[in-house]
């Protein structure tokens, strides 16, 4: 698509955020000059009654939803950066609503015999309308010849062509940002975009969601915590996935904790202890474990469904993570702030001493406090004022744990009001601190950073490798110049409300030019 149509596609997306007065919101009237002002209340007059609805997060979410489906991926992911933006902002776009219209079964059936090269009736003997309809799919209930109940996810008609148009747009409007806005690039509007178009381009390839929907079954396994439904592999293609129906109620309906027999307090700690076992002792994760995405079964079984988002955590994240976890139960706060230097979470011009006195003020409200009394979620959202302070740049999958992890504390707490999320992870934990900080564990860790070490040195021998460190040197003087003229930013409101006006911007010069 040529930049033209993408920004004529900005223009059209810059009218729809003008309308939910999301170009320079209401709320930020008090931050603005008298002559900014003034210009953002003319541009109110053409605001509908969207605009009086809610919070800027909650609009925003809204706009997102109407847009299609590559804003409503971007709103998910600007949903995991309340380090920059906020909770309560982070929080509203986490409530986005991916639902649409369900599109003909007859559509459906013509596009699973074409991704699959076989006759619909070759593989099911019965297959029903759509029981659900998001942006990218539709879901249908069908039996396989064998006789087994399965569900069949199918891609959209022309949703590739779409969501490439949307990308575009998206990839013009991070563009324009990073040129116009120098400040902005705190938020790297290009490397956000980037992430939401690989995972797209992930979600547009149904075989790959089988395949981690493959992998975390057999993680499940070993746990014993959780459980997925098989992969049907003869019905899996690319615009089509077959799974196993998923037995039990799904949690979203109110009757799935009415059922004879359920355990209430089983279940939160089954869920619990089913996503910090897959993170931490296996490195990868369900990332999307809302109610809907849960079926539950008596006394206190958990099957998981929709394995379009995992997080993954590498050796060295979960080292890391160790290290924290143990000085926030130690109380040992230097320790805690010398792991987030270590691992280059926070920039070095920063002091160690001041970061970890603002940890304290993390964790000490804590102490002495019934474990079942402290919230996850508020932890973690001091956790994230604090990092706005140090500029403290989360790596993505760290953001996604903490994410899911304050997802499945709301889950486990609505399931059993009085659950105990802490004394539910400690056996989980426990394990892994011990696995992770353990004497054998530190000697493999340092033989692997020697055998780096040789490595580097051995490519710095040589003339080329000289060079490489040169420029290496260079481009690290850089980012560091860089990282201080972007030292000036404002409150996360404003950096939402900068990306905003591009689109904002757009949909002005088009009116103007076409006067």
């Amino acid at each position: 698509m040529s930049d033209v149509s993408a920004f004529a596609r900005l223009v059209g997306a810059g009218w729809v955020l003008v309308r939910a007065d999301l170009l320079i919101p209401r709320e930020l009237d008090p931050m603005l000059p008298p002559s900014v002002r003034g210009g953002a209340r003319l541009l109110r007059l053409f605001c509908g009654p969207q605009a009086r609805q809610g919070r800027p997060g909650e609009r925003l979410a809204r706009a997102f939803e109407r847009l299609g489906p590559a804003t409503i991926k971007l709103g998910q992911v600007l949903s995991t950066r309340a380090d920059i933006f906020g909770k309560e902002f982070a929080d509203d776009l986490g409530r986005l609503k991916d639902r649409l219209p369900p599109f003909p079964t007859v559509v459906a059936r013509a596009a699973i015999a074409q991704t699959l090269d076989r006759p619909v009736e070759s593989l099911f003997t019965e297959f029903s309308d759509p029981i659900g309809a998001a942006s990218l799919a539709q879901a249908h209930a069908a039996t396989l010849t064998d006789g087994r109940k399965v569900a069949v996810k199918v891609l959209r008609p022309g949703v590739e062509r779409l969501v490439a148009k949307d990308l575009e747009m998206l990839a013009l409007a991070a563009r324009i940002i990073e040129r116009l806005a120098p400040p902005a690039r705190r938020l790297e509007p290009k490397a956000l975009i980037a992430t939401v178009s690989r995972s797209m381009t992930l979600e547009l390839d149904l075989r790959l969601e089988a395949a981690g929907a493959s992998e975390l079954g057999e993680i499940m396994a070993k746990d014993g915590f959780m459980q997925a439904p098989k992969v049907v592999w003869p019905g899996v293609g690319r615009r089509a996935l077959t799974l196993e129906w998923a037995g039990g109620v799904a949690l979203s309906d109110p009757a799935a904790l009415e059922q004879p027999g359920i355990d209430r307090h089983a279940l939160a700690d089954n869920l619990v202890r089913a996503f910090l076992s897959q993170a931490l002792d296996f490195g990868v994760f369900h990332a999307d474990l809302h109610e809907g995405n849960l079926f539950v079964a008596a006394p206190s079984t958990i099957t998981a469904i929709d394995f379009g988002i995992l997080g993954r955590l590498d050796a060295k994240a979960r080292r890391h993570l160790a290290e924290i976890l143990w000085g926030f139960l130690q109380r040992d706060y230097m320790r805690v702030a010398k792991a987030h230097f270590d691992a280059g979470y926070v920039p070095q011009h920063h002091s160690i001493e001041a970061f970890a006195q603002a940890l304290r003020a993390v964790g000490e409200p804590s102490v002495g406090r019934a474990s079942a009394e402290v919230s996850m979620g508020r932890l973690l959202g001091l956790l994230f004022e604090i990092t706005a302070i140090f500029d403290m740049r989360l790596r993505p999958e760290l953001v996604l744990l903490q994410k899911t992890m304050v997802t499945v504390e709301g889950v486990s707490r609505r399931i059993d009001p009085s659950h105990n999320l802490w004394a539910s992870a400690e056996p989980v934990v426990s394990r892994w601190i011990t696995r992770e900080l353990s004497p054998m564990t530190r000697a493999r860790e340092l033989a692997e950073n020697a055998s780096r070490a040789l490595k580097a040195l051995a490519q710095l021998a040589e003339p080329q490798g000289l060079h490489a460190a040169d420029g290496a040197h260079e481009r690290a003087q850089r980012e560091r110049r860089r990282q201080a003229r972007d030292q000036r930013h404002g409150p996360p409101l404003v950096w939402f409300a900068l990306g905003a006006a591009v689109s904002g911007i757009a949909f002005m010069a088009a009116a103007f030019l076409g006067r």
